[in-house]
């Protein structure tokens, strides 16, 4: 979906500010929200395209005011009240009032954690050849969905060159939406920066973008 989150090629927000010796986690809060996140996923509640979908969502006003972590929460607490593992006077009141929505796996121990923090592959077998080989020329579709896509705004419309095949993977535009893994082929698509940003745009950049085949056309 187009929102503040894709901010690819958008100006305006200053330059990136590494913070030096970086911690894992400013607060104590922060590493609660990565452990309910990771463990309300591994019970079967959602998956990781859901995940970030979710956050994506977040109001304009609200995404940019809230840290990292912050949109973690807080698009954690309208995907679980959305699919109704809680309810919104429940985390009005910080407490349960009703029974609990069963979860697809189950609950875990602590001798879970291991298996939990390990992410599967998301490679799958493919239904069709690759319609595409290394160093083809392909367009991007400019399209516009109202839900999840993981084609960042500022390629669409664009041409670049295959440079590598991936092999098929799970297809966020469906899977983020209960549809179905619908494994797609994965290409690493490399782009001029001339062609992305125009006459101004630094002749010697390049920009690879990893992009799903049905965002694809021949060019």
């Amino acid at each position: 979906m187009n929102g503040v989150h894709d901010m690819g090629g958008m100006d305006g927000f200053g330059k990136v500010e590494p913070e030096p010796n970086e911690p894992m986690f400013h607060a104590e809060w922060e590493a609660r929200v990565l452990a309910m996140v990771r463990a309300m996923g591994a019970t079967g509640a959602f998956n990781i395209d859901a995940s970030r979908f979710y956050r994506e969502t977040l109001p304009p006003e609200v995404y940019l005011s809230s840290s990292y972590y912050k949109k973690w929460f807080l698009g954690l607490e309208d995907m679980l009240v959305e699919r109704g593992f809680l309810a919104a006077d429940e985390v009005k009141a910080g407490h349960a009032s009703a029974p609990p929505k069963p979860l697809k796996r189950g609950s875990f121990t602590t001798n879970s954690v291991d298996r939990v923090l390990t992410r599967g592959s998301f490679t799958r077998p493919a239904s069709a050849p690759a319609a595409f080989a290394i160093g083809d020329r392909v367009r991007m579709k400019n399209i516009h969905p109202t839900t999840h896509t993981r084609l960042p705004r500022y390629v669409r419309g664009h041409v670049g060159v295959i440079e590598r095949i991936h092999g098929a993977h799970v297809y966020p535009d469906t899977a983020a939406h209960d549809q179905g893994e619908n494994p797609q082929w994965l290409y690493t698509v490399v782009f001029d920066g001339a062609e992305l940003w125009g006459a101004d745009g630094d002749p010697t950049l390049k920009v690879s973008v990893e992009a799903f085949e049905p965002y694809l056309d021949p060019a």
